[in-house]
């Protein structure tokens, strides 16, 4: 861990967290996921026997500041963020991930979802977890005080400093947007809700052979995954790109703009088995901020993503790069002027696209793709001006992982 220089903490709030056993682990489209499905389910006649099972399930905690109020669903207005997390924990999983004893709890995935005011735009931001950042203060997860701010700490420490409280409040301090809605989930949840969903296809541009998490495609092509093999090709960072997080970043948007596909293109949420089976499994392995845990939120949202035309879904990678030295040696470094350019679009929702080769290190635009690629820019990547720089790609872009494999 880098050594940090205890700064002043801020004059806010705390947020105060409830302990939880559980530590769970998970992107953003599982949440979309689990919430449509309640939405489906809440039509039905058994709708109460089935929202109270599902949410009594549900572990939470508090986050700082007024909770965020719904008087019904559908009545979810303006624009709204949310922070999904995922835990390394390996408290309660698989023996293959090295039991109890494998060390600290590290949030390894940070997603932020924005939704615009009108609705229309989604722009999910993933942060590096080896990205070295200021931390503000942080209430500890047992209650029994507060860590002091620090000058530069990997982001993936926040869970270890103060559960998903702190997460959150450092998710806030680094990119200025005020996040109401958070969630964990851990390795086996991801897995299991992987499955749930029926699987997704990834395209891979050759072999992949990544002994670091067993995920192995013996030669180029599109495979249908779910289970451990979702997992393994989402932890995976030796087998794409250049080996470090920011190709495992752009190799996880090939998974998760096939799922947006999946939902939209399938039914996937039209399906009473895959609905049920997503909402028992998202209740039995995540934690969530009070503020989400509540069925009425949980529908609102959905009834607000399920219309975002995949174009205007944006999955992009918080500007910041390698190779540097001093705090950043073996880590991975912020550069704030592009990334005061996207967070100054995402706060005043301002429409914007992508360049033409956007796609991080771990990922390329199918090759059946191309054509289409450059010829319909425009409709694939939504509309606005171009933050050059910025790397990702819509949900519309078929793209495939680069794989480093030997």
């Amino acid at each position: 861990m880098t050594n940090a220089t205890p700064i002043t903490p801020p004059e806010a709030p705390p947020r105060h967290a409830t302990p939880s056993v559980r530590r769970p682990w998970g992107t953003f489209l599982r949440v979309v996921g689990l919430s449509l499905a309640v939405a489906i389910a809440s039509s039905a006649s058994i709708a109460g026997i089935i929202a109270w099972k599902i949410t009594s399930s549900f572990d939470s905690v508090f986050l700082a500041g007024e909770e965020v109020k719904l008087s019904g669903i559908g009545a979810i207005k303006g624009a709204f963020n949310v922070l999904i997390v995922g835990s390394d924990t390996r408290l309660n999983q698989p023996a293959k991930f090295g039991g109890e004893a494998a060390g600290a709890t590290l949030n390894d995935v940070n997603i932020i979802v924005h939704v615009s005011e009108d609705h229309s735009r989604a722009v999910a931001v993933s942060v590096p977890r080896d990205m070295v950042i200021p931390f503000p203060s942080c209430p500890r997860e047992d209650g029994s005080g507060m860590n002091a701010a620090m000058a530069a700490q990997p982001i993936n420490v926040a869970l270890y400093y103060g559960g998903l409280a702190c997460a959150v409040l450092t998710a806030e301090n680094l990119t200025g947007l005020t996040i109401d809605y958070a969630g964990l989930i851990t390795f086996d949840g991801v897995a299991s809700l992987a499955t749930a969903i029926g699987g997704v296809d990834v395209c891979v541009n050759a072999p992949v052979n990544d002994p670091y998490t067993g995920l192995k495609f013996p030669e180029k092509g599109t495979y249908n995954i779910s289970g451990w093999e979702a997992l393994a090709f989402l932890r995976s960072r030796h087998g794409v790109g250049d080996g470090s997080d920011l190709g495992r970043i752009s190799s996880q948007q090939v998974y998760l703009s096939s799922l947006v596909r999946k939902i939209q293109d399938e039914g996937v949420l039209l399906d009473p088995a895959k609905v049920y089976g997503l909402a028992s499994v998202a209740a039995n392995s995540m934690t969530l901020s009070n503020s989400l845990s509540n069925l009425d939120t949980m529908v609102a949202m959905a009834l607000v993503l399920k219309d975002i035309p995949r174009e205007n879904i944006m999955f992009v990678q918080y500007p910041s790069t390698t190779g540097l030295g001093g705090v950043y040696a073996g880590k991975v470094a912020p550069l704030p002027d592009l990334a005061d350019a996207l967070f100054s679009a995402i706060i005043n929702d301002a429409p914007f696209r992508l360049d033409k080769d956007s796609t991080g290190v771990g990922s390329e635009i199918e090759a059946t793709d191309v054509e289409s690629e450059i010829e319909d820019k425009a409709e694939q990547t939504g509309s606005g001006e171009i933050l050059s720089g910025i790397k990702g790609q819509s949900a519309a872009q078929n793209t495939c992982s680069v794989s480093n494999s030997s």
